[in-house]
């Protein structure tokens, strides 16, 4: 017997039950993997940037940028790369101050000891050059999947005006992996936000 067959003779009832219990059990296993991210994750404190002000607020959002967004590629220039969106590893390592800079790139997880970090990102510039634009460039810029935080509406033009003047800064969580969520943002030093864990 065919599985065709075999669909025809279950009730309709009982697909559709499947079918929601598949996008419910979906929805959950993203919720637990960023749970799982925001309590267990090495927070790191990274310092944000200003950034173009025709992209500043989206909806109830503020975009943010970030020292490590955009870095060297050191030993990294000149070798194979996929092109832009090519996966990269980048070690984090606290400075005076409290905090993380990058300190290398690479193509792959690299061990990573005491207080430093790994975090993993895409290079969406600097990963087309060369004679076939498939090797990295000198300087790389990097998305994290960090790049949007949401406020409450109403409140994002006050945190622009003080990330426009270096005075926001975000606490990340970081998996081993290298997988990032931001736990809690910071202005003048000082909690504003706390992400929920649910």
């Amino acid at each position: 017997m065919r599985l065709a067959d075999l669909l025809r003779r279950v009730p309709r009832v009982l697909l559709f039950a499947a079918a929601g219990l598949i996008q419910v059990a979906l929805v959950a296993a993203m919720v637990i993997e960023r749970v799982g991210v925001l309590r267990d994750g090495k927070e790191v404190t990274l310092q944000t940037r200003p950034i173009d002000p025709r992209d500043f607020l989206r909806g109830d959002y503020v975009a943010l940028r970030y020292d490590i967004s955009s870095i060297p590629a050191g030993p990294l220039q000149d070798q194979p790369s996929s092109g832009s969106g090519t996966p990269v590893f980048v070690k984090l390592a606290p400075k005076p101050g409290g905090f993380y800079e990058a300190v290398s790139v690479h193509q792959e997880a690299v061990p990573v000891t005491g207080e430093e970090a790994l975090i993993r990102g895409r290079a969406t510039g600097g990963a087309t050059c060369g004679s076939l634009h498939r090797s990295f460039c000198e300087q790389l810029e990097i998305r994290y999947g960090i790049e949007r935080y949401f406020v409450p509406e109403g409140e994002g033009k006050a945190i622009e005006a003080a990330r426009n003047q270096g005075k926001v800064a975000i606490v990340a969580a970081l998996t081993p992996s290298g997988r990032a969520a931001i736990k809690r943002l910071l202005l003048d030093g000082k909690p504003v936000y706390d992400e929920p864990l649910f």
